[in-house]
């Protein structure tokens, strides 16, 4: 089984950079997206491989917004983590199958200067706690804002007080999911040096100058059913590129 994930930075700017060819070509089994900044009347992806398509979006336009295609119908869907404070800005879906879920996440992002620290913290914690409300093994997926440690950003020392990669957001990344979920790719990579996420300034991505935000988090007891996980480097159209999960369910 093939799952993949993009935060494609805007569903309808990507769609014109070939978006759907991308889908095809890549072929998952579901595939989950984060940001998409679009109201469901504005999305249309015209794709024969996915016949189940959910879409999440935040109450302000043009920001937020998840949604994930599969080709497998879910048993059922859920939209939000059941908090009406965190529920309004289209960051989370989750699909229920025989044995286990798939969630799809963009995690908030504390922004410049901090401003929304204080409500990161809170939402990690509300997050962890709707994943262990869930009677399944997990799947879970997104761009998460975080690197996690030293080697998941490329100028860790210049970085340490911004948005991603503060103590706090580590500590609780690390606290709230790495508790409770393996982070795939570092298990299987403990020390291979790949990013998900380049800044459009200062040529970033040409230098190679980035951060690993994207995951596939799973389950411990899901763990050793994973077969590979990727990064997708070479696919563009976004600040991010894709991360996919190999696994035998």
């Amino acid at each position: 089984m093939k799952l993949i994930s993009w935060n494609v930075n805007g569903i309808r700017a990507v769609l014109n950079k070939g978006f759907v060819d991308i889908l095809n070509t890549l072929d998952a089994d579901i595939f989950c997206i984060q940001e998409t900044k679009a109201q469901p009347d504005q999305i249309e992806v015209d794709c024969d491989l996915y016949p189940y398509q959910y879409i999440n979006s935040a109450q302000r336009k043009g920001y937020s917004g998840t949604m994930i295609f599969s080709k497998i119908e879910p048993l059922s869907v859920r939209y939000g983590i059941n908090i009406p404070e965190h529920d309004t800005e289209g960051r989370v879906i989750t699909l229920e199958f025989d044995s286990y879920y798939v969630i799809t996440v963009y995690t908030p992002n504390s922004g410049d200067g901090l401003k929304r620290l204080e409500y990161r913290m809170e939402w990690d914690k509300a997050f962890s706690n709707y994943i262990q409300s869930l009677d399944k093994p997990v799947l879970l997926t997104g761009d998460l804002n975080v690197a996690n440690e030293e080697i998941d950003i490329k100028n860790p020392k210049t970085n340490r007080r911004n948005a991603g990669f503060t103590d706090e957001e580590r500590d609780s990344f690390k606290k709230n999911l790495l508790t409770i979920l393996k982070d795939s790719y570092r298990t299987l990579y403990p020390d291979k040096v790949e990013y998900s996420w380049w800044s459009y300034r200062f040529k970033a991505r040409e230098k190679n100058a980035g951060w690993r935000i994207d995951y596939w988090l799973v389950s411990k007891e899901l763990m050793p059913k994973v077969k590979d996980s990727k990064i997708l480097t070479d696919i563009y159209g976004s600040d991010h590129c894709p991360v996919q999960l190999e696994i035998e369910l």
